[in-house]
């Protein structure tokens, strides 16, 4: 095995022992049972959820991804006086947070849905699962950049927890800003521009692409579906949330190369 495959196995190994993922992937299951079970049919339930997906993943994402990683500096020393490379180190501590993670969202979510027969989800259920999944690498990714790039353990978190409010709060006001300020200004390209530059805007327009709701989609998601069309608009979407966990990870991978332990 590799050392990053030790390393990935290990880290997984100690998540899984804390109560923070099983309680993760508990409230996912109790919340999506509990939607299949009162909120009317598999589709209405799933999209129930979108706002715990856009809000829940991110922020403990971030927080978990940061904690991890700043508290993990014992353990880096111990390896780093070891002949292990500094690359596949930060790839194993990164996915064994990401990947339990992402498999807590999956269990939380799945085992109701598969329990009830796929729940007629479809395309729309395995969309729902992999933007989770997505979300999760991604918001994951930015909060070992954060860990990387500072020493202090509350300033790396309060970067990270400042990148998770930006993107699923502040972000919306600013486009609604925007779009008041330049109503009379053709607005379509900056829009689409917008969508791309946050990763929480980007899932909740591939998801609400996917169940169709476009009265629900807002601006943005009008401005998306209008140019790309569903089918190639879930792709550029998909591409844009790859590309926003790779960059982070490398922006954080060139930080921890850096980095003076």
């Amino acid at each position: 095995m590799t050392t990053a495959g030790k390393v990935l196995r290990y880290s997984a190994r100690n998540l899984l022992r804390s109560w923070w993922v099983p309680g993760y992937a508990l409230v996912f299951l109790l919340l999506t049972e509990t939607l299949l079970r009162f909120g009317g049919g598999g589709p209405r339930a799933v999209g129930s959820l979108l706002n715990a997906v856009l809000i829940v993943i991110p922020l403990v994402s971030v927080v978990m991804g940061t904690m991890f990683l700043s508290g993990s500096r014992e353990f880096i020393l111990l390896l780093l006086a070891q002949p292990v490379g500094r690359r596949s180190l930060f790839a194993g501590l990164y996915f064994g947070v990401a990947l339990p993670l992402a498999g807590a969202f999956l269990a939380g979510v799945g085992l109701p849905v598969l329990a009830r027969g796929g729940a007629g989800l479809g395309l729309a259920g395995v969309t729902f699962a992999v933007t989770g999944v997505l979300l999760s690498f991604v918001f994951t990714a930015l909060a070992f950049f954060a860990a990387a790039r500072f020493e202090d353990r509350a300033k790396a978190l309060g970067t990270a927890l400042l990148g998770w409010f930006a993107a699923t709060v502040l972000y919306d006001g600013l486009v609604l800003l925007v779009v008041a300020a330049f109503s009379d200004w053709p607005l379509e390209t900056p829009m689409l521009v917008l969508t791309l530059l946050n990763p929480v805007d980007l899932a909740r327009v591939l998801l609400l692409l996917t169940f169709d709701v476009a009265a629900l989609m807002g601006y943005t998601g009008a401005v998306f579906e209008r140019f790309f069309g569903s089918g190639v608009g879930i792709a550029a979407a998909l591409g844009a949330l790859a590309l926003w966990t790779t960059l982070p990870f490398l922006a954080g991978l060139r930080g921890f190369m850096r980095k003076d332990f």
